[in-house]
């Protein structure tokens, strides 16, 4: 209850002393600011498909997103496929675009332990667009999916490993000792299992034409996520590339920094 009230009549009405410019790393924020905004968009999937989402986040989004993206100064889009979005969905202008995309932490990478065991892996939240039933069906042996419990009524299919949330250290374990990280998600605004697999060396099986086609280029093998037996057909060409970090949080910042310097 909290978090509506929070939603509905103080975000829309914030207001802040004393500072130059407010940055929102979510669609939250304020209808009429009188300082410049940055907005952070990871992605429009709950504009592009609300059926994925619960009535409050769907009815909310409908109402506020449009109005926060128009009051704010810049747009930070984690992707370029946000940003198309951006400019699809909501006819944003792309000279108040910036892409800036995501880094993963320090803790993945190729060196460390590796989880025991011939196992896929699913990293996601248990929501419809990860599209787990279909993962699991195409996953001959072991899946071991890792995330929490989401919305929309998927439970974790029968069948599988469900381990729920670990910490970066386990997850970076068991990307190292997968035969594969399978990320085969309806829609994505970035990726971000995609970039923290391909850090540690993992193969990576995902959604062609994605925003993941960014992420991981020539190091992944991509298949169609409606299609189980495409699923199932990428899962036995996957390779493990070259291990290689895709941007690194210190790049993601004075990139940050300069979409600031343009307002202030």
């Amino acid at each position: 209850m909290r978090s509506v009230v929070a939603d509905a009549l103080w975000y829309p009405r914030l207001h802040v002393d004393d500072v130059d410019l407010l940055h929102c790393p979510s669609f939250r924020g304020p209808f009429a600011p009188d300082i410049p905004v940055v907005v952070t968009v990871h992605d429009l999937a709950v504009l592009r498909e609300p059926g994925w989402f619960n009535r409050w986040t769907r009815t909310y989004s409908r109402f506020a997103v449009p109005r926060v993206v128009r009051a704010a100064s810049r747009l930070i889009a984690v992707s370029e496929f946000t940003k198309r979005e951006l400019v699809d969905l909501l006819g944003v202008e792309e000279a108040k675009i910036r892409v800036v995309p995501n880094a993963v932490d320090d803790v993945f990478t190729p060196e460390g332990p590796r989880a025991d065991g011939d196992y896929v892996l699913a990293v996601g939240t248990l929501e419809p667009r990860k599209n787990l039933p279909r993962i699991a069906a195409a996953v001959d042996g072991e899946l071991r999916v890792v995330g929490a419990r989401g919305w929309g009524g998927v439970d974790p299919p029968r069948d599988v490993t469900w381990l729920g949330e670990v910490s970066d250290e386990e997850l970076a374990r068991l990307y190292r000792g997968a035969r594969c990280l399978v990320y085969a998600s309806l829609y994505e605004g970035f990726g971000l299992p995609v970039a923290e697999a391909l850090a540690c060396g993992c193969a990576v099986v995902t959604t062609a034409g994605s925003a993941m086609a960014e992420v991981a280029g020539d190091d992944a093998v991509y298949v169609d996520p409606e299609d189980v037996a495409s699923i199932r057909s990428g899962i036995e060409r996957a390779f493990a590339p070259p291990p290689r970090p895709v941007a690194s949080w210190s790049a993601v910042a004075q990139a940050t920094r300069s979409v600031y310097e343009e307002l202030v």
